[in-house]
């Protein structure tokens, strides 16, 4: 089935209901269900008049807007692969994507298009189009005229192995993995989507994340798209987006830390609060128990759960629920409790063994390899949902392995499950130290800093042959009284702190510590 009969359902259901809410010249502007479809058909038309056909590419550089998925549902309607790649990390990134797999189109905004002057690779693209302003050497997609369309006939039959989307991920190498999901993995995906977010058609979401959107329009939600540059999720100006939140009254939000911290410390600030809020879901970082606190007393009316995921499966888990007992879990260096693992997903721990391939399993030597219940390893998963393979097999040997032919994935997380089922997270595999004490374990860490009001960032490396504390701190140095922070850690054998003056950060959600880069940092030091 093609993800877009799903995401054409509403057209008919719930056809003048907004399907989109976003920001357009400094105005709010609504996209109903009906206008969406219409104007993906308009564009679905023109793309196909211009020769394109099911199987090819097509690179998109575009905001998170009514345009963005107009443009997206073209392209799935016509079994086209709809393209993603991250501009900021460089122009040497654009290249080796275009290399990977070969688009045959881009479509992007009037802006975007100054990166054709940069890269040799776009250049090199047959077919090129603007939205927006006209740009010379591209052809303007303008979805308003009255184009000659059909909304029935243009719709590609897909199989569920029917490619649909394609993004990058970097390896530890920093070489671009190619993330190819089917037509149904999306439905798939879509589905494990709308039990865990609880979506039900006609509620109105603050939407920040662009594959939450899309699980939005499937289920029948209308999605407000916060006025705010999204690539720097923790540097909004959270002062527009609040404005949207009190004039629109959005019921639920899926975001990240870092955006939620700039609108929590924005309304603690003005002494707001936002009571339209009845769902907030969390994920994309790590969660600190204090931050869920602060985030209460800005929305008292909502349930606040956190989910856990990756690139190549999301959802894995989530949890609802944060008892007393579990916060002092993660005060004394118990990790952080992300829930019970979706019913979608099949999820175990092996002893930890990253940076090194693992060879097939038989399903008895799988189960006797899992970890029983409270001991630590790595976080491995498997189900429709979950990434298969990369592109051309590149970044399967460190990521995947299999148990009878069916694949696996290594998360590259550390973590255990705990007499209740759920699951802990103890932090990424590379940040974990083994040495004479033991194996120390970063969140462990990290959980038990998180209580010091003092401490904005915090993270445990080796420097030197020593298990050093690396913090950044909210004020001077000789203004903290050290002697609690030294006592909570007493038994992490922390042998060296160190301060940080900035914290780098990872760019997507800028909330996850960027581990290789803090190390590097230090290494250089």
């Amino acid at each position: 089935m093609n993800i877009i009969t799903i995401l054409q359902k509403f057209a008919t259901t719930q056809a003048e209901l907004p399907a989109i809410i976003d920001t357009y010249k400094k105005r709010s502007r609504t996209t109903t269900f009906a206008e969406l479809e219409k104007a993906s058909a308009i564009i679905a038309t023109l793309l196909q008049q211009k020769g394109l056909q099911p199987g090819d590419a097509v690179l998109v550089f575009h905001p998170m807007s009514a345009e963005l998925y107009i443009i997206l549902a073209a392209i799935f309607r016509l079994g086209l692969i709809a393209m993603f790649l991250d501009p900021g990390v460089g122009k040497n990134h654009i290249n080796d994507c275009c290399n990977l797999y070969t688009p045959k189109a881009l479509i992007a905004s009037s802006k975007a298009h100054l990166l054709r002057l940069q890269s040799k690779a776009l250049q090199r693209i047959p077919l090129k189009f603007a939205i927006g302003c006209p740009i010379p050497g591209a052809i303007s997609l303008n979805y308003t005229q009255q184009a000659p369309y059909d909304i029935s006939s243009k719709i590609f039959t897909a199989t569920k192995d029917s490619p649909a989307l394609l993004t990058f991920t970097s390896g530890s190498t920093g070489k671009p993995k190619a993330a190819l999901r089917t037509h149904g993995f999306l439905l798939a995906q879509h589905q494990a989507l709308a039990d865990t977010l609880e979506l039900q058609a006609q509620q109105l979401d603050l939407a920040t994340l662009p594959i939450f959107v899309l699980a939005n329009l499937a289920s029948g939600l209308t999605s407000l798209i916060p006025n705010a540059d999204l690539r720097k999720p923790g540097a909004i100006n959270p002062a527009p987006v609040i404005a949207q939140i009190l004039t629109h009254q959005p019921s639920r939000t899926v975001a990240s830390p870092g955006f939620l911290s700039r609108l929590t410390e924005y309304c603690l600030q003005q002494r707001l609060t936002l009571p339209s809020l009845q769902k907030i879901f969390i994920g994309g970082a790590p969660v600190m128990p204090n931050s869920l606190i602060e985030l209460q007393k800005i929305a008292p009316n909502s349930q606040i759960a956190t989910v856990y995921g990756s690139t190549e499966a999301e959802p894995i888990a989530y949890s609802h629920h944060h008892q007393t007992e579990d916060i002092a879990t993660t005060l004394t260096g118990g990790g952080l409790l992300v829930g019970k693992p979706v019913d979608s997903i099949q999820l175990r721990i092996l002893p930890q063994s990253w940076g090194k391939p693992i060879s097939p399993y038989t399903n008895a030597k799988f189960t006797a390899a899992c970890q029983p219940i409270g001991i630590p390893g790595e976080i491995v998963v498997s189900g429709n949902h979950v990434l298969s393979r990369y592109l051309n097999g590149d970044g399967n040997e460190e990521t995947k392995f299999t148990v009878e032919k069916t694949s696996w994935h290594r998360t590259g997380d550390t973590g255990y499950i705990d007499n209740q089922g759920r699951l802990w997270l103890l932090g990424r595999c590379i940040g974990c130290i083994e040495d004479n004490y033991g194996t120390l374990y970063p969140l462990a860490v990290e959980g038990i800093m998180q209580n010091h009001p003092d401490i904005r960032y915090s993270a445990v490396i080796l420097h030197q042959g020593q298990r050093t504390l690396v913090v950044e701190l909210n004020k001077p140095s000789y203004q903290i009284d050290w002697k609690p922070l030294r006592d909570s850690l007493a038994n992490m054998h922390i042998q060296k702190i160190k301060v940080c003056k900035k914290f780098p950060l990872d760019k997507r959600h800028n909330a996850k510590i960027d581990y290789p880069a803090l190390l590097k940092l230090f290494q250089i030091e």
